[in-house]
Protein backbone atom coordinates (compact mmCIF):
# COMPACT_ATOMS: atom_id res chain seq x y z
CA UNK A 1 0.00 0.00 0.00
CA UNK A 2 2.67 2.38 0.69
CA UNK A 3 4.72 1.48 -2.53
CA UNK A 4 1.19 1.97 -4.24
CA UNK A 5 0.14 5.28 -3.36
CA UNK A 6 3.51 6.82 -3.20
CA UNK A 7 4.06 6.45 -7.23
CA UNK A 8 0.52 7.47 -7.11
CA UNK A 9 1.49 10.95 -7.24
CA UNK A 10 4.08 11.22 -9.86
CA UNK A 11 0.91 9.56 -11.52
CA UNK A 12 -1.69 12.31 -10.45
CA UNK A 13 1.72 15.01 -11.70
CA UNK A 14 1.42 13.70 -14.82
CA UNK A 15 -2.84 13.85 -15.17
CA UNK A 16 -2.52 17.02 -13.94
CA UNK A 17 -0.20 18.50 -16.96
CA UNK A 18 -3.54 17.21 -19.26
CA UNK A 19 -6.71 18.02 -17.03
CA UNK A 20 -8.45 20.71 -14.86
CA UNK A 21 -7.53 19.49 -11.54
CA UNK A 22 -11.75 19.25 -10.56
CA UNK A 23 -12.71 18.02 -13.69
CA UNK A 24 -10.19 15.48 -13.42
CA UNK A 25 -11.40 14.18 -9.86
CA UNK A 26 -14.73 13.77 -11.34
CA UNK A 27 -13.15 12.11 -14.31
CA UNK A 28 -11.36 9.69 -11.92
CA UNK A 29 -14.79 8.91 -9.97
CA UNK A 30 -16.79 8.69 -12.85
CA UNK A 31 -15.05 5.87 -14.78
CA UNK A 32 -14.54 3.87 -11.53
CA UNK A 33 -18.25 4.28 -10.47
CA UNK A 34 -19.93 3.04 -13.85
CA UNK A 35 -18.49 -0.82 -13.47
CA UNK A 36 -19.59 -0.24 -9.17
CA UNK A 37 -23.00 0.29 -10.15
CA UNK A 38 -23.20 -2.39 -12.53
CA UNK A 39 -21.39 -5.13 -11.31
CA UNK A 40 -20.49 -4.72 -8.07
CA UNK A 41 -22.53 -6.16 -5.31
CA UNK A 42 -23.69 -3.34 -2.27
CA UNK A 43 -21.24 -3.87 0.32
CA UNK A 44 -24.03 -4.04 2.96
CA UNK A 45 -23.33 -1.09 5.24
CA UNK A 46 -25.44 2.00 5.70
CA UNK A 47 -25.99 4.93 3.48
CA UNK A 48 -24.73 7.61 6.02
CA UNK A 49 -21.13 5.64 6.44
CA UNK A 50 -20.99 5.43 2.39
CA UNK A 51 -21.35 9.19 1.92
CA UNK A 52 -19.35 9.63 4.93
CA UNK A 53 -16.40 8.04 2.89
CA UNK A 54 -17.11 9.61 0.11
CA UNK A 55 -16.94 12.50 0.82
CA UNK A 56 -14.43 12.53 2.67
CA UNK A 57 -11.95 10.40 0.98
CA UNK A 58 -13.36 10.76 -2.15
CA UNK A 59 -13.93 14.65 -2.46
CA UNK A 60 -12.47 16.34 0.23
CA UNK A 61 -9.46 14.98 0.44
CA UNK A 62 -8.61 14.95 -3.74
CA UNK A 63 -10.44 18.82 -3.85
CA UNK A 64 -7.79 19.76 -1.56
CA UNK A 65 -4.88 17.45 -2.86
CA UNK A 66 -5.47 18.10 -6.53
CA UNK A 67 -5.95 22.35 -6.59
CA UNK A 68 -3.07 22.29 -4.00
CA UNK A 69 -0.74 20.50 -7.00
CA UNK A 70 -2.01 22.34 -9.23
CA UNK A 71 -1.26 25.44 -7.73
CA UNK A 72 2.55 24.10 -8.03
CA UNK A 73 2.56 22.13 -5.18
CA UNK A 74 5.34 19.32 -5.48
CA UNK A 75 4.13 15.64 -6.05
CA UNK A 76 6.79 14.01 -3.65
CA UNK A 77 6.00 16.99 -0.72
CA UNK A 78 2.64 16.71 -1.52
CA UNK A 79 3.25 12.67 -0.10
CA UNK A 80 4.50 14.14 3.17
CA UNK A 81 1.87 16.89 3.40
CA UNK A 82 -1.13 14.17 2.86
CA UNK A 83 0.43 12.62 5.81
CA UNK A 84 -1.31 15.51 8.25
CA UNK A 85 -4.47 12.53 7.85
CA UNK A 86 -2.29 10.29 10.78
CA UNK A 87 -2.67 13.20 12.95
CA UNK A 88 -6.21 14.29 11.97
CA UNK A 89 -7.04 10.45 12.37
CA UNK A 90 -5.83 9.84 16.09
CA UNK A 91 -7.49 12.90 17.05
CA UNK A 92 -10.53 12.15 15.88
CA UNK A 93 -10.73 8.78 16.58
CA UNK A 94 -10.29 9.82 20.02
CA UNK A 95 -13.22 12.24 20.36
CA UNK A 96 -15.72 10.77 18.07
CA UNK A 97 -15.11 6.83 18.57
CA UNK A 98 -13.46 7.18 22.08
CA UNK A 99 -10.14 5.26 20.79
CA UNK A 100 -7.61 5.34 23.52
CA UNK A 101 -4.42 7.25 22.65
CA UNK A 102 -1.24 6.00 24.52
CA UNK A 103 1.64 8.35 25.58
CA UNK A 104 3.90 7.16 23.42
CA UNK A 105 1.81 7.04 20.12
CA UNK A 106 0.90 10.82 20.99
CA UNK A 107 4.42 11.68 21.51
CA UNK A 108 4.84 10.04 17.75
CA UNK A 109 2.31 12.05 16.46
CA UNK A 110 3.58 15.29 17.96
CA UNK A 111 7.00 14.85 16.27
CA UNK A 112 5.60 13.88 13.29
CA UNK A 113 3.11 17.06 13.23
CA UNK A 114 6.53 18.85 14.04
CA UNK A 115 7.93 17.59 10.73
CA UNK A 116 5.11 18.66 8.81
CA UNK A 117 5.37 22.27 10.25
CA UNK A 118 8.69 22.69 9.37
CA UNK A 119 7.95 21.09 5.81
CA UNK A 120 4.99 24.32 5.49
CA UNK A 121 7.57 26.94 6.94
CA UNK A 122 9.76 26.01 4.25
CA UNK A 123 7.37 26.12 1.09
CA UNK A 124 5.71 28.81 2.87
CA UNK A 125 8.19 30.90 2.13
CA UNK A 126 9.12 29.72 -1.83
CA UNK A 127 5.68 29.28 -3.25
CA UNK A 128 3.04 31.15 -0.31
CA UNK A 129 1.11 29.25 1.98
CA UNK A 130 -2.31 28.71 -0.34
CA UNK A 131 -0.98 24.89 -1.55
CA UNK A 132 0.29 23.63 1.21
CA UNK A 133 -2.87 24.29 3.27
CA UNK A 134 -5.06 23.12 0.31
CA UNK A 135 -3.28 19.95 1.10
CA UNK A 136 -3.80 19.70 4.59
CA UNK A 137 -7.19 20.40 3.77
CA UNK A 138 -7.30 17.33 1.76
CA UNK A 139 -5.20 15.24 4.61
CA UNK A 140 -8.58 16.67 6.69
CA UNK A 141 -10.75 14.87 4.35
CA UNK A 142 -8.52 11.43 4.26
CA UNK A 143 -9.31 11.77 8.34
CA UNK A 144 -12.88 12.15 7.90
CA UNK A 145 -12.76 8.95 5.23
CA UNK A 146 -11.12 7.07 7.70
CA UNK A 147 -13.66 6.86 10.19
CA UNK A 148 -16.43 6.23 7.96
CA UNK A 149 -14.86 3.31 6.68
CA UNK A 150 -14.14 1.80 10.19
CA UNK A 151 -17.20 2.39 11.00
CA UNK A 152 -18.91 1.02 8.11
CA UNK A 153 -17.35 -2.08 9.29
CA UNK A 154 -18.01 -4.20 6.03
CA UNK A 155 -16.69 -7.79 5.28
CA UNK A 156 -16.60 -6.03 1.24
CA UNK A 157 -13.67 -4.04 1.47
CA UNK A 158 -12.92 -3.44 -2.03
CA UNK A 159 -16.81 -3.11 -2.76
CA UNK A 160 -17.45 -0.34 -0.16
CA UNK A 161 -13.87 1.21 -2.24
CA UNK A 162 -15.92 0.67 -5.65
CA UNK A 163 -19.60 2.37 -4.36
CA UNK A 164 -17.67 5.39 -2.76
CA UNK A 165 -16.57 6.39 -6.16
CA UNK A 166 -20.26 6.99 -6.68
CA UNK A 167 -19.96 9.92 -4.52
CA UNK A 168 -17.72 12.81 -5.28
CA UNK A 169 -18.34 13.27 -9.25
CA UNK A 170 -21.55 15.40 -8.73
CA UNK A 171 -20.20 17.78 -6.35
CA UNK A 172 -16.95 17.85 -8.27
CA UNK A 173 -18.25 18.26 -11.76
CA UNK A 174 -20.48 20.99 -10.28
CA UNK A 175 -16.91 22.91 -8.58
CA UNK A 176 -15.71 22.46 -11.95
CA UNK A 177 -18.00 24.30 -13.87
CA UNK A 178 -18.41 26.95 -11.39
CA UNK A 179 -14.40 27.39 -11.00
CA UNK A 180 -12.92 26.37 -14.13
CA UNK A 181 -15.13 26.94 -16.64
CA UNK A 182 -16.90 24.87 -19.51
CA UNK A 183 -14.56 26.33 -21.66
CA UNK A 184 -11.52 25.51 -19.95
CA UNK A 185 -12.85 22.21 -19.73
CA UNK A 186 -13.90 21.26 -23.51
CA UNK A 187 -10.61 22.62 -24.81
CA UNK A 188 -9.01 20.06 -22.18
CA UNK A 189 -10.84 17.00 -23.88
CA UNK A 190 -10.22 18.43 -27.11
CA UNK A 191 -6.29 18.34 -26.84
CA UNK A 192 -6.12 15.12 -24.54
CA UNK A 193 -6.72 13.69 -28.15
CA UNK A 194 -3.13 12.89 -28.97
CA UNK A 195 -0.09 11.47 -28.66
CA UNK A 196 1.15 14.05 -25.94
CA UNK A 197 -1.76 13.69 -23.84
CA UNK A 198 -0.55 9.72 -23.33
CA UNK A 199 1.09 10.36 -20.05
CA UNK A 200 -2.15 12.38 -18.37
CA UNK A 201 -4.29 9.11 -19.68
CA UNK A 202 -1.67 6.81 -18.54
CA UNK A 203 -1.55 8.80 -14.69
CA UNK A 204 -5.16 8.83 -14.91
CA UNK A 205 -5.53 5.00 -15.39
CA UNK A 206 -2.79 4.96 -12.60
CA UNK A 207 -5.05 6.84 -10.31
CA UNK A 208 -8.01 4.36 -10.71
CA UNK A 209 -6.79 1.26 -10.75
CA UNK A 210 -3.30 0.99 -8.22
CA UNK A 211 -4.03 4.44 -6.57
CA UNK A 212 -8.37 3.77 -5.84
CA UNK A 213 -9.07 0.25 -6.16
CA UNK A 214 -5.67 -1.72 -5.14
CA UNK A 215 -4.50 0.64 -2.39
CA UNK A 216 -7.85 1.59 -0.68
CA UNK A 217 -8.71 -1.78 -0.78
CA UNK A 218 -6.48 -2.62 1.18
CA UNK A 219 -6.37 0.56 3.62
CA UNK A 220 -10.08 -0.33 4.37
CA UNK A 221 -9.18 -4.16 5.08
CA UNK A 222 -6.59 -2.66 7.77
CA UNK A 223 -8.67 -0.12 8.86
CA UNK A 224 -11.69 -2.32 9.49
CA UNK A 225 -9.17 -4.98 11.47
CA UNK A 226 -7.27 -2.22 13.64
CA UNK A 227 -8.08 0.87 15.58
CA UNK A 228 -8.12 3.89 13.19
CA UNK A 229 -4.74 5.05 15.89
CA UNK A 230 -2.70 1.94 14.97
CA UNK A 231 -3.22 1.71 11.49
CA UNK A 232 -3.10 5.70 10.25
CA UNK A 233 0.36 6.39 11.64
CA UNK A 234 1.88 4.24 9.00
CA UNK A 235 0.64 6.21 6.16
CA UNK A 236 3.55 8.34 6.74
CA UNK A 237 5.74 5.97 4.81
CA UNK A 238 4.29 6.69 1.77
CA UNK A 239 6.62 10.13 1.44
CA UNK A 240 9.47 7.58 1.55
CA UNK A 241 8.22 6.25 -1.56
CA UNK A 242 6.93 9.99 -2.68
CA UNK A 243 10.07 12.27 -2.70
CA UNK A 244 12.57 9.78 -4.30
CA UNK A 245 9.91 8.73 -6.71
CA UNK A 246 9.81 12.89 -7.55
CA UNK A 247 13.23 13.38 -7.38
CA UNK A 248 14.11 10.65 -9.84
CA UNK A 249 11.23 11.14 -12.00
CA UNK A 250 10.28 14.36 -11.98
CA UNK A 251 13.30 16.55 -10.63
CA UNK A 252 12.15 17.88 -7.73
CA UNK A 253 14.90 18.01 -5.10
CA UNK A 254 13.58 18.71 -1.63
CA UNK A 255 15.19 21.31 0.51
CA UNK A 256 17.92 20.19 3.33
CA UNK A 257 14.68 21.91 5.65
CA UNK A 258 12.33 19.52 3.74
CA UNK A 259 14.19 16.43 4.41
CA UNK A 260 14.11 17.48 7.97
CA UNK A 261 11.00 17.70 7.82
CA UNK A 262 10.44 14.50 6.59
CA UNK A 263 12.78 12.68 9.10
CA UNK A 264 11.16 13.65 11.86
CA UNK A 265 7.76 12.33 10.26
CA UNK A 266 9.21 9.20 9.76
CA UNK A 267 10.93 9.16 13.15
CA UNK A 268 7.30 9.92 14.72
CA UNK A 269 5.86 6.89 13.14
CA UNK A 270 8.80 4.68 13.75
CA UNK A 271 8.66 5.66 17.37
CA UNK A 272 5.09 5.23 18.00
CA UNK A 273 4.91 2.54 15.92
CA UNK A 274 7.41 -0.07 18.50
CA UNK A 275 4.62 -0.21 20.91
CA UNK A 276 2.20 -0.85 18.65
CA UNK A 277 3.27 -3.98 17.29
CA UNK A 278 4.61 -4.77 20.53
CA UNK A 279 0.85 -4.16 21.84
CA UNK A 280 -0.73 -6.07 19.45
CA UNK A 281 0.84 -9.69 19.44
CA UNK A 282 -2.18 -11.96 18.52
CA UNK A 283 -3.29 -14.55 20.49
CA UNK A 284 -3.86 -18.05 19.55
CA UNK A 285 -7.82 -17.72 19.62
CA UNK A 286 -7.68 -14.08 17.80
CA UNK A 287 -4.86 -16.31 14.71
CA UNK A 288 -7.34 -19.24 14.49
CA UNK A 289 -10.59 -17.03 14.07
CA UNK A 290 -8.07 -14.97 11.64
CA UNK A 291 -7.97 -17.96 9.55
CA UNK A 292 -11.38 -18.55 9.68
CA UNK A 293 -12.11 -15.37 8.22
CA UNK A 294 -13.28 -15.45 4.29
CA UNK A 295 -10.74 -13.45 2.17
CA UNK A 296 -13.16 -10.09 1.05
CA UNK A 297 -13.35 -9.91 -2.70
CA UNK A 298 -15.74 -7.18 -4.50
Amino acid sequence: MVTLWGVNFIAIHFSLEHFPPLFLVGLRFTVLALPALLFIPWPRVKVAHLLGYGLGFGTLQFFGLYLGMSAGFPAGLASLVLQASAPFTVLLGALLLREKITGRRALGIAVAVAGLAVVGVSRGSIDGWLPFLLVVLGAFGWALGNLASRQAQTDRPLALVMWMAVVPPVPMFAASLLVEGPERISSALIASISLEALPGWAGLVYTMLFGTIVGSGIWVWLMRRHPAGVVAPFSMLVPVVGILAAWLMLGQVPTWLELLGGLLVIGGVLWSSTQIRVGLLPTRGSRLRALRTPPATP
